[in-house]
């Protein structure tokens, strides 16, 4: 019997601000059964629109290396993001080049006169730019996600243009912002479109360190305020998130959007309303089993730094 001949083709992507190498099975015609099944096995659950007990309305999964579309379900639907509104609030800042260490204060401008929710940032309270988009990637958040959308030249309504502009540009067709905490339901998107997002936001080293910190201390007026991740995820050992954004109003359902290294691949998971406190959790651990199980293309080596 003849056997198939593979061939390999070298794919490269950025990870932490390295370059990374993989080689991807090219097959022949002749291609065997046991080659073909691991691939078949693929594309069916990619087609099927589903995977048994997720729970998100709308999910994408995305391998970053070489762009392939692992999984997908009601990937183009149009649907409230909330704090994942977060993540292009600090892209906006960053692409900005906004001084990081400028001292930025919350007002009463601040206060959520939307969910009416509370903060544990007093009216007065002064940090650093760098800090307010800290806790705003890392704990959600809302007060300071909101002064620093004050904080930009114009104000907020400059800011809210800004962040509808960087998504034009990064190709978001179906993504409109109203404001920048995602306490709005008004602020929606796809998964499709957040993992362009994702992508974008991956090359600011401090989106990747800020939202990634299990735990951060700030001291607004200096009294000290301790934070927590609000992705559980992130204090699991046996994952390896490389960036991260949790959100919730009831509008939106559970939200999750993450960019995890699963097997030695940067791998983006996009979840949309999924329902249950532990929901999205859930889901991202459900969709990392089955790319373990079915084994994407081996990464085989790490290069040098890219430039910058």
């Amino acid at each position: 019997m003849s056997q198939a001949k593979v061939h390999a083709k070298k794919r490269t992507a950025s990870l932490r601000g390295k370059r990374l190498v993989a080689f991807t099975p090219q097959r022949s015609r002749m291609t065997a059964p046991a080659l073909r099944r691991g691939a078949d096995d693929l594309a069916g659950l990619a087609n099927a629109g589903d995977l048994p007990g997720l729970s998100a309305r709308a999910a994408l999964v995305l391998d970053q290396l070489s762009s392939q579309v692992l999984f997908e379900k009601n990937a183009d639907d149009v649907l409230p993001i909330a704090s994942i509104t977060k993540l292009m609030t600090a892209f906006v800042v960053l692409e900005a080049r906004q001084d990081l260490q400028e001292m930025v204060t919350v007002t009463t401008d601040d206060i959520d006169r939307i969910k009416h929710t509370s903060s544990r940032l007093p009216i007065g309270a002064r940090l650093t730019r760098a800090e307010m988009l800290h806790i705003a990637l890392m704990s959600s958040e809302n007060r300071a996600a909101s002064a620093l959308g004050r904080h930009y030249p114009g104000g907020l309504p400059a800011f809210v243009e800004a962040m509808n502009a960087q998504a034009k540009l990064l190709g978001m067709i179906d993504t409109h912002y109203v404001e920048p905490t995602g306490l709005s339901s008004a602020n929606v998107s796809t998964a499709q479109d957040l993992a362009k997002l994702v992508a974008a936001a991956e090359r600011h080293p401090l989106i990747r360190k800020f939202s990634t910190y299990p735990k951060h201390a700030v001291a607004p007026g200096g009294r000290v305020l301790q934070y927590a991740n609000s992705n559980r995820l992130i204090r699991r050992s046996d994952w390896d998130i490389v960036l991260q954004k949790t959100g919730y109003i009831s509008e939106a359902g559970r939200c999750l959007v993450m960019q995890a290294v699963i097997d030695a691949r940067p791998v983006v998971m996009i979840f949309l309303d999924a329902k249950g406190k532990y929901s999205r959790a859930a889901d991202a651990t459900l969709v990392r089993s089955w790319l373990e199980k079915i084994r994407l293309p081996i990464l085989t080596q790490s290069l040098q730094d890219s430039p910058g």
